[in-house]
């Protein structure tokens, strides 16, 4: 009989403690659910689909779901998944190495009979203006020390940029013709350079339709031609310049209409990284008296047999969380292909994206039962308009990213919008938005926020779903 009345009485002592919680969870729950009846009653859907998952981020508990069961495309929220997959597989402080060697011997006289190569192993950050230590000029400034310290003094042989590890240079399969010849459309190999892209600054004319000439480019690209056909829009019309090329193309098409008030340098891609970063280094050691005998290359210049390398420096980049704080503040779509094949060649020594995005799939459905149908991704950047995934597994995926050790790291990534931490993503027809979010009375969430085929502006789409997320603060 005392243990009975004490467990009654100990019931009714902690029931307060427990119906605090729960009926805020209500509370929270009807909020959200008459914010999403107002957004989708709006006529930009009546042709489109939206989807949205909400989970207690303390729990796990899905608060709200609609569509969470519908594959739609991501943009670049697909983002938040290659990262943390890149977290779990390499780890916070992966780095990626790349190694200046040279081949054959060093005569007394500082001629070197032999080639000096350089030798990727992925790492999409080398020659980038976003860390003081990957520069363009501070790598190659770098590697001429490294060369005349070796007392080299003249190469009968050639640079050679090696990027045979992904065997070539690549773009993945899916991504249109539009986009792959501007910066965000650039494709990535084993040795990529500059972000492989190159900066365009046009001088717009007094007529408008009349030629906009390129005033110059970021970087010497004097080895590929380029067709300017690009005319002069009118004021405010702002930037319509698209460039067309694809891998190893000698022929680099720039079309559409800058406007005649813009001040913009415009970015494209770079048809072959590789042979770049060879004819930047042939030209770098020629300001400086070290000439060579033979024309820079890419990795089809290595003979299979050539096997005995000399290293002269290993550059290192920066870790891993550095990577992708840039990756998805600055949607960086290189650093995803460049992270897919990264945990496909660390993990299996697989090189094709398609078995970097099988591996993703494989890796969450083991993780966290998520079915290969709700995460049918097919890059690491989100470009692809052929990704299909689920709300509901993009938030399990967010929710699974609190409880690890690389979190901080993670969280930190997040960008800022609407006041919330969240990535977003923005495609043709198709905008997203996952992250953490906490509210006014201290509950925290998880979500995913995913339309397809809307109609209207992205502008006014964009404001609708903020009003929505609202609910969550």
């Amino acid at each position: 009989m005392k243990t009975s009345i004490s467990l009654t009485l100990l019931s009714i002592c902690l029931s307060p403690l427990y119906s605090i919680p729960t009926y805020s969870q209500s509370a929270t729950k009807t909020k959200i659910e008459e914010a999403y009846r107002q957004f989708e009653k709006d006529p930009s859907l009546k042709n489109g689909t939206a989807s949205l998952s909400v989970f207690d981020a303390s729990t796990g508990t899905p608060i709200f779901q609609h569509n969470q069961e519908i594959g739609l495309a991501t943009a670049s929220t697909m983002k938040i998944i290659t990262a943390s997959t890149a977290f779990d597989i390499l780890g916070k402080d992966f780095k990626f190495k790349t190694n200046l060697s040279y081949t054959g011997t060093i005569q007394a006289d500082g001629v070197l009979h032999g080639d000096i190569i350089i030798e990727g192993s992925g790492d999409p950050t080398l020659g980038s203006n976003r860390y003081p230590e990957t520069s363009e000029e501070q790598i190659l400034n770098k590697w001429i020390y490294a060369i005349q310290n070796a007392g080299i003094k003249e190469i009968k042989g050639r640079i050679i940029g090696d990027d045979s590890r992904y065997q070539g240079y690549k773009v993945p399969g899916g991504w249109i013709w539009s986009d792959i010849g501007n910066y965000y459309g650039a494709g990535v190999s084993s040795l990529n350079w500059r972000e492989n892209a190159v900066g365009v600054v046009f001088t717009p004319n007094d007529a408008l339709g009349k030629p906009a000439t390129i005033q110059k480019l970021t970087a010497d690209l004097s080895y590929v031609k380029i067709t300017n056909e690009v005319t002069t829009g009118k004021n405010g019309s702002g930037d319509n310049v698209y460039a067309y090329s694809g891998p190893y193309a000698t022929n680099i098409y720039i079309r559409g209409t800058y406007g005649s008030d813009l001040k913009k340098t415009i970015e494209i891609s770079v048809p072959d990284p590789a042979y770049d970063v060879a004819f930047q280094l042939t030209k770098a050691l020629k300001n400086v008296s070290i000439k060579t005998d033979e024309l820079p290359s890419n990795s089809k210049a290595i003979s299979t047999a050539e096997i005995s390398r000399h290293i002269l420096d290993t550059h290192e980049s920066p870790d891993l969380a550095a990577i992708i704080y840039w990756f998805n503040q600055k949607s960086i779509n290189l650093y995803g292909e460049a992270l897919l094949k990264a945990i496909a060649y660390q993990t299996a020594q697989k090189t094709e994206t398609s078995e970097g995005a099988t591996f993703i799939q494989k890796y969450w459905e083991n993780k966290l039962q998520i079915n290969s149908s709700e995460l049918n991704n097919q890059d690491g950047s989100g470009l692809s308009p052929q990704n299909r995934v689920t709300t509901a597994a993009m938030t399990k995926i967010m929710q699974y990213a609190q409880s690890q050790s690389w979190f901080p790291e993670f969280y930190k990534s997040l960008p800022e919008y609407n006041n919330m931490k969240m990535k977003s993503g923005t495609i043709g027809g198709a905008l997203g938005y996952t992250g953490i979010q906490n509210n006014s009375t201290g509950e925290k969430f998880t979500f995913t926020l995913l339309v397809n085929n809307y109609s209207g502006s992205t502008s006014a789409m964009r404001k609708r779903m903020f009003t929505l997320l609202d609910a969550l603060k």
